[in-house]
């Protein structure tokens, strides 16, 4: 810069040295703005402060309070009045933060977080309702699914046109009548879920509701699954022709699904082996197989102890808690 300063005082165009030295004439030419920053004056029209208050009063007031001043301006004029205009109905509500829900809203103390967990079959129990395509667009058939959540059995299945609390509990008191009464029943806040046709049963029955949370899928993972793997299995229809083609349809899957699938959530057990207790004799069978499979070839074992994926969890849990203190434990 010093070189490009000493051409232009011999009297060199700003161009021809910016050119020898290399500089770009408009860093050489740049003048930096003084520091000190002019005072602006006030505008004219500004509001005064008690004019600001009144404004803002008016926004405020119980009428007008769930406006917003779109409306308020439009309705004071309506009533001969005119205080400022819209845009500065919304510099006064800035300035004062208030650009949001001027409204008491209510709050809502967080919902508590379900915390479940079985020891064996028959103590909580999880129910929800899936969509089933029908024969047209638009058309659909309700399915009514209850889950043991310790044995994965399917204890309930109806399929129906509607979704009902009657329809539900109907389904509750068949299954509790085969499979017996549970201590817990979870499902998430649906209305036939929350009906008081199925709370007044669940109620006489001293029966414990859970809830899921509002929109949180997780806190139903037992359902929410298992209506996976039905949509998803490869001989799920892509439309029922009727309601008695789709209940013989879940019919069928569910008895394959309790009966001849294994599970790896429960040992590679069937869910029926679980329910019913018959695990327990299965393990000691296939035990007893692995040892003669080791005993025949020890090289192919790298330990005496059976594959984890065998064992069977000793609890199934909604919510696992972090505290074993703090578990709601439904036994």
């Amino acid at each position: 810069m010093r070189t490009y300063r000493d051409l232009r005082a011999a009297g060199v165009s700003t161009r021809q040295a910016a050119t020898l030295t290399g500089v770009p004439r408009s860093t050489a030419t740049y003048k930096p703005r003084s520091s000190t920053t002019l005072s602006r004056p006030a505008p004219a029209n500004k509001l005064s402060s008690w004019e600001q208050a009144r404004v803002l009063a008016t926004l405020n007031d119980p009428r007008f309070v769930d406006l917003p001043p779109v409306q308020v301006f439009a309705q004071l004029l309506d009533e001969d009045t005119y205080y400022c205009s819209i845009s500065t109905m919304y510099q006064v509500l800035r300035h004062n933060s208030m650009v949001r829900d001027r409204r008491r809203l209510a709050t809502h103390p967080a919902r508590t977080v379900p915390e479940l967990v079985a020891t064996g079959p028959g103590q909580v129990y999880t129910w929800d309702i899936t969509k089933l395509p029908g024969p047209v667009r638009g058309r659909y058939f309700d399915c009514y699914v209850m889950i043991d959540i310790y044995s994965r059995y399917i204890i309930g299945a109806h399929v129906h046109n509607a979704e009902t609390g009657a329809l539900a509990e109907e389904m509750m008191k068949e299954v509790f009548t085969i499979h017996g009464t549970p201590h817990v029943v979870h499902a998430d806040r649906g209305t036939s879920m929350t009906s008081k046709t199925v709370a007044t049963l669940l109620a006489d029955l001293e029966v414990l509701r859970s809830h899921s949370r509002p929109r949180v899928s997780n806190d139903n993972p037992y359902s929410e699954s298992w209506f996976k793997t039905l949509k998803f299995a490869p001989v799920f229809p892509e439309r029922f022709a009727s309601i008695g083609h789709a209940r013989e349809f879940i019919n069928d899957f569910v008895d394959g699904y309790n009966h001849t699938h294994r599970h790896s959530g429960i040992g590679l057990n069937t869910p029926a082996d679980v329910h019913y207790g018959l695990a327990a004799a299965k393990a000691e069978e296939r035990a007893a197989t692995l040892d003669k499979a080791r005993a025949c070839n020890p090289e192919r074992f790298t330990t005496n102890n059976d594959p984890k994926v065998l064992s069977i969890p000793d609890a199934a849990w909604i919510n696992q808690p972090a505290k074993p203190d703090d578990k709601t434990v439904a036994a």
